[in-house]
């Protein structure tokens, strides 16, 4: 699943090729708004809230989730696609411009006054103007009990982490992903690094927690078999509630 930073790339793609342009297509291919229509409306904006995507479109909002496999893709009408029709759930297009987005794991449209209905419930944005440390850390100390692994991933305190930078941020703070959150020292710490890691990869892709750019060297235990700093054997579990899964990874000598 795309993480914060890659969801901000895609706003400020999207936002930079519509903002200001009036629709002449909408194709939204999802049955809730098969007869929806926007023809004649101006793109005013799309920002990114943690994993959401915001296109503000009049009095409307256009809201959409990549999950797992989504994507925006921008390019002119008339361009071949480079992802198989049959994925697309909506096209917009413009005077010189289309965006298509598929296979996209969520797709509404609601009064734009009702936004806080879509993303209320969020924790503060890593990447987003109302970014509060001192919020994310009362949030997360408020479930001292619950594993660190899982809060990070909790998009109600934080929003913008998921599987790659939770398994990186736990080791580059020594913890393992299971410890709880009431024995992690300097929470402070922990979210200001966060913060910083996601701002650091939001202008390109790769997610790179050790500063290597090199293929295979990027992380340091995330989808590894041997530590990018001691060397030894990465391990992995399955975690998560019953159809919510997703594998930990740690280095049972750099984190304790």
């Amino acid at each position: 699943m795309p993480e914060g930073d890659a969801v901000w790339r895609t706003a400020r793609t999207l936002d930079k090729a519509l903002s200001g342009l009036e629709l002449t297509t909408t194709d939204f291919r999802v049955p809730a708004h098969a007869t929806a229509d926007l023809v004649g409306h101006t793109v005013d904006e799309t920002v990114s809230r943690g994993k959401h995507l915001l296109t503000r479109i009049g009095d409307v909002t256009l809201h959409t989730h990549l999950m797992m496999d989504g994507a925006w893709i921008v390019g002119r009408p008339g361009e071949r696609w480079r992802r198989p029709a049959h994925l697309a759930r909506i096209v917009l297009r413009a005077e010189g411009v289309e965006a298509v987005g598929f296979s996209l794991g969520v797709v509404d449209l609601v009064p734009r006054s009702r936004e806080h209905e879509i993303v209320g419930h969020l924790g503060p944005d890593l990447l987003g103007p109302d970014w509060d440390p001192a919020e994310a850390v009362r949030r997360l100390a408020g479930q001292p009990d619950r594993p660190l692994g899982d809060a990070l991933l909790d998009q109600r305190n934080l929003a913008g982490i998921g599987n790659v930078y939770a398994a990186e941020l736990c080791f580059l703070i020594g913890r393992l992903p299971s410890t709880p959150v009431s024995k992690v020292d300097r929470l402070e710490r922990l979210v200001t690094r966060a913060q910083q890691l996601l701002t650091e990869n939001r202008e390109h892709p790769g997610m790179v927690t050790t500063g290597d750019l090199r293929r295979g060297r990027s992380h340091y235990v995330y989808g590894q078999r041997e530590c990018g700093r001691c060397g030894g054997r990465v391990q992995h579990e399955q975690a998560g509630e019953p159809g919510r899964e997703r594998v930990r990874f740690w280095c049972p000598s750099c984190q304790h």
